[in-house]
């Protein structure tokens, strides 16, 4: 059976998503602009390495931005839409799954530290997991393996003795590349990409017990 579950953050456990998606938007309005929902998703679960809005606004408009003004701005409008969410349905009952038969949970996110573990602690989810392993702790995102290989290694087993729980492609691809099985569950930014490879597509975790990841396990070996 598993002896890890990896739980990415944003998308997966929190809905920030659509916050963050929704506040780029709003940007993008500011100055006259759509930003297509099927463009954006490209930078879901990684950097702006694929798809840079900024870059990208600034080909629109065809002059600067004031990025410390937009910034401060959006982040702001991003936390507070944040602020207002539960975790998705299901994440509590599959920690607490886990404790109970003693299988450590880790989150690796492309996101900082402060973003995700404050998250956390504000939902009461960060006792519950053994480490996070975020951007600050690897020199490249998902797609890369290396947050996936840095929440394996911190519990001290094989990467193919973990399972990876995901929504994005990049962070389906960042298992991949680590040789971690992982299921995916996509989210209202994520649910028409392109997942082929994953171990299992799952709609939700409500409902989801340890005992049917050790099956998806099994299967994927």
């Amino acid at each position: 059976m598993p002896k890890t579950i990896i739980f990415d953050f944003d998308g997966l456990i929190l809905d920030t998503e659509v916050a963050v998606y929704e506040s780029w938007a709003d940007n993008y309005r500011a100055f006259g602009h759509d930003l297509p929902l099927d463009i954006y998703v490209q930078c879901v679960g990684s950097d702006f390495g694929t798809f840079d809005p900024k870059s990208h606004l600034e080909s629109l408009t065809e002059e600067s931005v004031d990025w410390e003004h937009w910034d401060e701005r959006r982040s702001q409008i991003a936390l507070e839409r944040t602020h207002q969410l539960a975790p998705f349905a299901g994440v509590l009952e599959l920690l607490l799954s886990a404790s109970e038969i003693g299988i450590p949970c880790v989150v690796a996110s492309s996101s900082p530290r402060e973003w995700v573990e404050g998250h956390l602690g504000r939902l009461g989810l960060l006792e519950h997991f053994t480490a996070t392993r975020c951007i600050d702790d690897v020199e490249a995102p998902k797609p890369a393996p290396d947050l996936f290989l840095a929440a394996a290694e911190v519990t001290g087993i094989p990467p193919a003795d973990a399972i990876v729980l995901e929504d994005s492609r990049n962070g389906l691809l960042a298992s991949q590349a680590a040789g971690i099985p992982c299921v995916v569950v996509p989210n209202r930014i994520t649910e028409k990409l392109n997942f082929d490879g994953a171990a299992a597509i799952l709609s939700s975790l409500e409902g989801v017990q340890v005992e049917h990841l050790i099956e998806i396990h099994q299967r994927s070996r």
